[in-house]
Parts: structure tokens; sequence; C-alpha cells
């Protein structure tokens, strides 16, 4: 596309000022950088993603107030992680992970475990064990 077709549509990117880099062509035909503010059906599939990511989280939020599952999972879904992501991170095997999402087995894990998701998630134990005190 040329520089000067760059979109420049409203987006969640102009109202924080931002610019979103893009290579574009030239007068000369040749590729270089310009700034877009933001382009209509891209700002659509963020908007999208994002109040997906937030209904996740309310669910999750849910779920560990009404003891379905153990905060782990909200926390999880809080910072956009999935369970392969987690796994990376705590070194914890994905199947002991979806052990830990059960209450009575978060109920009993250990301070070392508990503190490598609260590493992870950087919060402390304690804002691992009660999600209210960790929003």
């Amino acid at each position: 596309m040329k520089k000067s077709d760059v979109p420049q549509d409203n987006s969640s990117l102009k109202s924080g000022d931002f610019k979103e880099l893009c290579y574009a062509v030239n007068d000369d035909g040749e590729y270089t950088t310009t700034n877009s503010s933001g382009w209509e059906p891209k700002t659509i599939a963020l908007d999208n993603a994002i109040q997906e990511i937030n209904e996740r989280v309310e669910i999750a939020k849910n779920k560990v107030i009404n003891n379905e599952t153990s905060p782990v999972e909200y926390y999880m879904e809080l910072h956009k992680m999935d369970i392969s992501i987690l796994s990376s991170y705590t070194s914890i095997w994905k199947w002991r992970i979806k052990r830990h999402f059960k209450p009575k087995v978060f109920q009993k894990l250990s301070t070392r475990t508990l503190q490598k998701y609260a590493d992870v998630f950087e919060i402390n134990i304690n804002q691992l064990k009660n999600i209210n005190h960790g929003d």
C-alpha cells in the first residue's frame, strides 16, 4: 500500500496517542515505515478479543467464588495465559496444573508450589489464595 493510503482510523491506539508502525511504499516505489493511528477492521477484531478475555476472566473468578476451580485458573486467565504457557513459566507439568485447578488439591499445595505460581503472577501467596486481595 502507498504511504498516503495507510489507514488513520479512530481506534484505541488513537485515544492513547499511540501509533502503530507499518510498512508502506513511498513515492519512489521503495518500502519505508510510517505510523498509523488504526484501521477499523483491526480495531474491531482487537476489541472483540479483549472482550472475550475479560469474559473468560470473569467466568474464572465466578468459578473460584463458587468453589468450582482454584485461583490458579483465575490468575492464568487474568494474565492472558493458557496451561502450556503457565507450565513453561512454572516448570510444572500441564497435567499437574490441571489438577491444581481443583480446589481440594489447591488447598493442599506446598508453599514452594504456591510460591512458583505467585512469582509467575507477580503476587504474594496470600493474594494467590484469596482473589479478592489480588484485584
